[in-house]
């Protein structure tokens, strides 16, 4: 059977669930796009007290999201998960505590460049892990991202921003663990565990936060935070990406780092500087450039999720 200008019913489902796979993605990398102004936006919440209320609002959903997919299977995902699972949600844990840190520290552009280079160490880490080839584009992207991120940090030498850049590294290193991973135990349902990592640092940040010390403005921004740019943000990806191929996939989340300081520069008129421009615009290059390229293998079995 055919279906519009004579291509196939099933060709036609295929390309339908592939653009909505992709629509999920670019509208969950937009929504992660938001955390640098949420962050900067905020007046009565400290460093701790962000993490606790954006890990619990985040959690929340996520337990939400889970029941709601999972029925009665719910509690035997996060029980299914073992060490794999564990493994993710502490890579999840440092990233969402070091994420809100170096965002205080560093400004927006540098957070989210240098962590968005997650990937290229998690090519770099499967070679040592799983045995996978690092092709040699790979070691070029890597190679000219990394001389990206030296011009972006060459501002930050001296300064309190040092800090945020080598918090922005952690992420991407945390992230590249969990990539891996992800990667090595494809069985294992992940969501559960990020929704455990979430819970972590919650529980980390609980004894330093002031919870009830936050105005009702920055209350409603640290929900937003944590059920809509987190939770809502990974249901939308984890949901998107099955249906679309992972090069599309990972080519798409790029719209986080190149989106994210562009909202902190039309909010609140922060200016990334110059080598922060020069240096993000080297590292996406590398990164876009390097997954076009990707789009041309066979697409991968996705993950669970």
């Amino acid at each position: 059977m055919t279906g519009q200008f004579g291509v196939p019913v099933s060709q036609e489902s295929d390309i339908g669930a592939e653009r909505n796979g992709l629509a999920m993605v670019a509208l969950a990398a937009v929504l992660w796009s938001t955390g640098g102004v949420i962050v900067r936006s905020l007046d009565t919440a400290d460093v701790w007290t962000t993490v606790f209320w954006r890990s619990a609002f985040a959690a929340g959903f996520l337990i939400f999201f889970i029941a709601l997919r999972d029925r009665r299977q719910a509690v035997r995902v996060f029980l299914d998960m073992g060490w794999p699972g564990l493994l993710v949600g502490l890579c999840f844990t440092t990233a969402s505590i070091s994420f809100v840190i170096a965002l205080t520290l560093t400004s927006v552009a540098n957070t989210l460049v240098i962590f968005s280079t997650a990937p290229l160490f998690a090519a770099l880490l499967g070679q040592v892990v799983l045995g996978e080839q690092v092709r040699r584009r790979s070691w070029l992207a890597m190679a000219a991202a990394l001389s990206g991120v030296a011009i972006m940090m060459s501002d930050s030498f001296g300064g309190a921003s040092w800090a945020g850049d080598m918090l922005s590294f952690v992420i991407a290193v945390s992230l590249a663990v969990a990539i891996v991973t992800i990667r090595k135990h494809r069985h294992v349902r992940m969501t559960p565990a990020v929704c455990l990592g979430t819970m972590l640092a919650g529980m980390i940040a609980a004894p330093l936060a002031q919870p009830l010390s936050v105005s009702s403005v920055d209350f409603g921004l640290l929900a937003f935070f944590g059920a809509v740019q987190f939770g809502a943000g990974l249901a939308l990806f984890t949901t998107g990406a099955r249906l679309a191929p992972a090069a599309k996939v990972a080519l798409l989340t790029v719209l986080e780092p190149i989106l994210g300081p562009i909202w902190v520069w039309l909010v609140l008129a922060e200016h990334p500087g110059a080598a922060a421009l020069i240096g993000g615009g080297i590292v996406l290059t590398a990164l876009a450039v390097h997954m076009a390229m990707d789009m041309r293998k066979a697409r991968p079995i996705p993950p669970a999720i």
